[in-house]
């Protein structure tokens, strides 16, 4: 017996040898984006900027933002939906919650037999009829009727921890449901957010164009003037009156992006189109909570896509397991325990009527080890496979994290050169118009003037938006909280 058990476990040990377990231990995460400038130390951030991580309500500083995500978090039909397939996740814990404990359950059984005249039971059954030994209780009828109630239990022992790793894999599986979950949160917020943004810089541009329009007609009004007079030609009041209806053109075009980015923002609330309340559209900085130019390379752990992806090589590295493990030996231990009877009048006799059996079984799969051989090789393909994701998307979550880390300094200086311009073109468009009224220039350079001033001051208001939404996307994509 000792020699069949040794056979047995070679031959499980030799099936799986060529199998390596991949863990996300195994993955190099630098400590920071670049080899040659580090931009990040582990000490960078303040304890200010820790507490801006840990929730949107910190990050955000607009009270009616808040509220809109507030809202959107309640009622958006796509974070319900990832809330629905979370619990059907939850269902696999609560399956292999009890997987390593004895199984166990009630019989009733209740029923009649007749064996035939010339079979073993039938001879058997007719000739206690004649026995001296048994008493008339105990002779067999030609009907046999059953009665039986009783418990059964069986219990696979886990001596290999296959049933641990599958409640192990079940888990971890759950856990990467919950981080789907959180990306999904992440997802509207960040969207929300980014609409929210827009809607504000649409509100801002159509002042800009309503400032425009207004410094236009007073334009127009002043050549007018000079054409009674006899200073300039129909030629200036016709450029300026065609300037002047290109940006009421301009004008209905951004109040039906408002319109648009009212709806998008309607539909993230899981909502009907309803007037959006926002801030004044003015432009400043303050929008959202600024962070520290550093960021550790540690935080990005906190990003549910890479958590996601290490529960998910966590669950694939123990179905591994548990395939290795169905190769070895597996003790099952069943038994029931009831009263049986075929005569109802004698069925509650004890001890007569108490019916046992208990059996304890090592079983070794020996035929279709082919089967278990290919679940194997499927499941060590699937962590591989989850190995690659998970390195895959720590390399994405860096080089995201550094260009937007990039594009933050570059907007700085881009928004300051653009600053000096608008400042620059004010002046000039003042100047033009004092200088028309002297004669030293035309109509020609009040037109080129404030046409440059609109484009340049819709060019800085779109900046303050890149601005906005690039903290939105950095905050994202170093794991802040949206929940």
């Amino acid at each position: 017996m000792k020699n069949y058990c040794s056979f047995l476990l070679f031959l499980s040990l030799w099936a799986c040898k060529d199998v390596a377990y991949l863990t996300p231990e195994q993955v190099k995460i630098p400590s920071s984006y670049t080899e040659d400038a580090p931009l990040i130390a582990q000490d960078s951030l303040t304890p200010s900027d820790s507490t801006i991580l840990d929730s949107y309500r910190f990050f955000f500083k607009d009270s009616l933002l808040v509220a809109l995500i507030d809202t959107a978090l309640a009622q958006n039909q796509d974070i319900s939906i990832a809330l629905a397939r979370l619990e059907q996740t939850r269902a696999g814990i609560t399956l292999t919650n009890g997987i390593r404990l004895p199984d166990a359950g009630v019989i009733f059984n209740n029923g009649v037999r007749k064996f035939g005249a010339y079979t073993v039971d039938g001879v058997g059954n007719y000739d206690t009829q004649f026995s001296p030994n048994l008493s008339d209780l105990q002779q067999i009828p030609n009907l046999v009727p059953e009665f039986y109630v009783g418990i059964y239990s069986s219990w696979e022992i886990d001596l290999w921890g296959k049933l641990k790793q599958q409640k192990k894999a079940a888990l971890q599986r759950y856990l990467s449901s919950e981080e789907a979950k959180n990306m999904i949160l992440s997802g509207v917020v960040s969207e929300l957010s980014h609409a929210y943004f827009t809607l504000v810089t649409l509100d801002r541009e159509l002042q800009i164009i309503r400032q425009h329009i207004a410094l236009q007609e007073s334009s127009l009004a002043m050549v007018e003037a000079q054409l009674l007079s006899g200073h300039t030609t129909a030629l200036a009041i016709q450029l300026l009156s065609a300037q002047l209806l290109n940006a009421k053109h301009l004008l209905i075009e951004v109040e039906q992006q408002i319109l648009e980015r009212e709806n998008t923002i309607n539909r993230l609330l899981g909502r009907y189109p309803t007037p959006i309340r926002r801030t004044d559209a003015a432009i400043d900085h303050t929008a959202t909570a600024a962070l520290s130019s550093g960021v550790p390379a540690t935080l990005l752990q906190r990003r549910p896509d890479i958590r996601s992806a290490e529960h998910s090589l966590l669950a694939s590295n123990a179905d591994l397991k548990s395939a290795r493990a169905a190769f070895y030996p597996t003790l099952l231990l069943t038994g029931t325990m009831g009263l049986q009877s075929f005569r109802a009048s004698v069925f509650f006799d004890l001890p007569a009527s108490l019916a046992f059996n208990v059996l304890g079984g090592l079983t070794q799969p020996l035929l279709n080890r082919r089967q278990l051989k290919a679940q194997l090789m499927e499941q060590n393909g699937r962590q591989k496979e989850a190995y690659i994701v998970y390195e895959k998307t720590i390399l994405n979550a860096f080089s995201e994290v550094y260009q937007l880390l990039q594009l933050q300094e570059n907007l700085q200086k881009m928004t300051a050169l653009k600053e000096e311009e608008v400042r620059n073109l004010t002046a000039s468009v003042n100047s033009a118009k004092d200088l028309f009224f002297s004669g030293r220039c035309t109509y020609l350079e009040i037109n080129t003037a404030q046409a440059k001033l609109l484009e340049t001051q819709i060019e800085l208001n779109n900046l303050w938006q890149r601005i906005q939404l690039n903290q939105i996307n950095l905050y994202k994509a170093i794991g802040g909280a949206w929940y």
